[in-house]
């Protein structure tokens, strides 16, 4: 498990990063883990690194859906929300290599998580619930926190679904770090697996 401690670290300079490491954007690469720990922000910042385009999963669901998250919950229920996921994410996955965004309750599914394993590279975004926590009490629009100790909901989401993440291929701890050091963390992470040849990225670098 990659632990990126305290703020800073050594930076990977983006313009580098396809002539330092083997090609890492053959697969799609799909963040996991819970709300507040940054997939959003730190996927749009890999996909430019890597010169891959990004998708959100929630946002692509909106758009499906016509409606926003907190409404298909309230009109629908999160068991239809979660059908609805899994099936924009395996349309997803099914266009060329990119980096995706998932929502935190993606991969803790099944059904979902299986389609992400079988087609992607995975990778646990880990923090600590307390700074989740702080993150997340700044913004009004996430269903699961509705009228509740964002903490107290963290620290019931982390029981039931920390197992299911730590099936990921990645796991980073991000701590409080800034954005871009997690990407660089990440590249890392993806150039030694594809030099260790695990996985999909076995042929990553051999042309």
């Amino acid at each position: 498990m990659a632990n990126l401690g305290a703020r800073g670290g050594a930076r990977v300079k983006p313009l580098l990063v396809m002539i330092v490491f083997p090609p890492l954007n053959r697969q799609t690469i799909a963040l996991v883990g819970l709300m507040g720990v940054g997939k959003s922000s730190i996927g749009r910042r890999l996909a430019g690194a890597l010169n891959m385009p990004f998708r959100d999963a929630d946002t692509e669901i909106e758009a499906a859906a016509g409606r926003s998250i907190s409404e298909i919950f309230e009109q629908f229920g999160e068991v239809a929300f979660r059908d609805g996921e899994r099936r924009v994410i395996s349309r997803l996955l099914d266009e060329p290599a990119h980096v995706l965004a998932t929502g935190g309750g993606a991969f803790a599914n099944d059904d979902t998580r299986a389609l992400i394993r079988r087609k992607a590279v995975s990778i646990w975004l880990k923090a600590d619930l307390e700074v989740l926590a702080r993150r997340v009490a700044r913004r009004d629009n996430r269903p699961l926190l509705t009228g509740k100790d964002p903490l107290t909901v963290l620290q019931a989401l982390a029981r039931e679904r920390h197992g299911a993440y730590s099936q990921a291929d990645v796991v980073l701890e991000t701590g409080d770090t800034a954005h871009q050091v997690a990407v660089d963390a990440i590249i890392k992470a993806l150039a030694d697996r594809a030099a260790a040849g695990m996985g999909p990225m076995t042929e990553m670098g051999t042309s």
